[in-house]
């Protein structure tokens, strides 16, 4: 092979490794816009859980946020709101907001369009079902997308959310590794990701979730943040467009 062909299939090994890479990066723009947080600095945070709703976990948690006064985004599986259509209901009522995070959990990289449409319209009806609103929140299993996922995703008039702080709270041992996580990322502007469930089971245990939420809340409004649904930080985000037309609101 001449040096020509060896510094081209460099350069293609190179950018099949970055492209492969930029799956699974969350804040990633490679593969569509999505949303994961506002301009770094500002004092605005928005808590996100995924993979509930979840018995009993999602209802304690939602007695935190009660406790602190603070919103937050919830993308559930539309394989728990069937099995507990009234926890997604309680979520909704308390003024959070509900996002889509497929059926059944799959890692979308390796999903055809038409699986896609199909676990995101399940989905959907199951949360229109339950709350009587249909959701236009959606964030991938995993954060795993490949070119043209979020392309559907837009067709389906829905806008996908990613995130910019990762709490590993599905591996943590206590409460304080949770808050560890939190504090070495967050400068502000952040969407937050933490999970109120476990996409393998119903009632996986996310005690320690809650825990760090409560901790984390009572510390960044003493430090003087504002905790915002991902809908409402959207709304600080004016060049963001929201594929169905909602005016200069993006969220």
């Amino acid at each position: 092979m001449t040096m020509i062909g060896y510094v081209a299939g460099a350069l293609a090994a190179g950018a099949a490794t970055f492209a492969g890479a930029h799956t699974m990066v969350p804040w990633s723009q490679l593969y569509g816009a999505n949303f994961s947080g506002v301009k770094e600095g500002l004092k605005v945070l928005a808590l996100t859980y995924d993979d509930g709703p979840n018995d009993p976990w999602t209802m304690k948690l939602l007695e935190v946020l009660a406790k602190h006064q603070v919103p937050a985004t919830f993308f559930m599986l539309g394989k728990y709101v069937r099995q507990h259509p009234e926890v997604a209901l309680a979520v909704q009522q308390a003024g959070h907001a509900i996002g889509n995070h497929s059926y059944s959990h799959p890692n979308l990289i390796f999903s055809s369009e038409a699986k896609l449409r199909q676990e995101l319209e399940e989905t959907n009806l199951a949360i229109e079902e339950a709350t009587g609103e249909r959701p236009f929140l959606f964030r991938p299993p995993f954060g795993g997308r490949r070119p043209g996922t979020f392309k559907v995703v837009e067709e389906m008039k829905m806008f996908p959310v990613m995130w910019r702080v990762t709490c590993f709270d599905w591996s943590a041992k206590s409460p304080a590794e949770i808050v560890k996580h939190a504090r070495r990322q967050i400068a502000g502007g952040e969407v937050v990701l933490l999970h109120d469930g476990g996409h393998l089971r119903m009632g996986e245990d996310r005690s320690h979730t809650v825990s760090a939420t409560d901790e984390l809340i009572a510390e960044y409004k003493d430090k003087g943040f504002v905790f915002l649904t991902v809908t409402e930080m959207m709304q600080l985000r004016p060049d963001i467009k929201l594929p169905f037309g909602m005016g200069g609101m993006a969220g």
